[in-house]
């Protein structure tokens, strides 16, 4: 397992280098996501199609959050035997 100061500090390094606050990071955490695999997808310059990481992140929370409310709703219409 990797050290915890080691991770932290790697937290630290992808808030810095992917520009991101707290509450990204939270978000960032709560779907799993490492910092490395957010420090790799910092989009180059020649990758103009790819968002910036920040956006990445708010769309992925967005979706899963959206598809969790889905999931409720659903659960709540089905009817009990």
């Amino acid at each position: 397992m990797a050290n915890p100061d080691k991770k932290a500090e790697q937290w630290k390094e992808a808030k810095q280098r992917c520009r991101l606050n707290d509450d990204d990071i939270r978000m960032a955490k709560e779907m799993g996501l490492n910092p490395l695999s957010l420090i790799k997808n910092i989009p180059a310059k020649n990758q103009m199609w790819k968002i910036p990481v920040k956006a990445w992140i708010h769309e992925m929370y967005e979706e899963r959050e959206r598809k969790k409310e889905m999931r409720r709703k659903m659960k709540e219409q089905e009817p009990t035997p």
